[in-house]
């Protein structure tokens, strides 16, 4: 069973990883696009940005309704990244006992 459990578990450790990456990225470019760093007309441009409102807004949207707008601050992202941060946290130390209690087993 840890042979299949530690594996799957560092995988969802990795998504996590990437998706708190794209949320980075995701905030980044609103604030680009917000101050016309970045061509919003340009087509790459928004589908990258299609592509990121698309992937995050589904767990940001819970969170928005949650936490008050501050004046045009948006910090559910900040929230959701502690959120996906702990679940790491989490992720880590079933992974550890996971580990500490494959060696136990087999000298029994």
């Amino acid at each position: 069973m840890d042979i299949i459990l530690i594996p799957l578990l560092t995988i969802l450790d990795k998504i996590i990883e990437l998706y708190v990456l794209l949320i980075f990225v995701s905030v980044i470019m609103s604030w680009l696009m917000a101050f016309n760093v970045i061509n919003r007309s340009n087509q790459f441009v928004l589908m990258v940005s299609e592509f990121l409102y698309r992937v995050t807004e589904p767990a940001l949207r819970p969170l928005r309704k949650i936490i008050p707008n501050l004046g045009g601050i948006d910090l559910s992202p900040v929230a959701l990244i502690f959120i996906l941060y702990f679940l790491q946290m989490v992720i880590g130390m079933v992974i550890m006992r996971l580990i500490v209690a494959v060696p136990a087993q087999l000298i029994h």
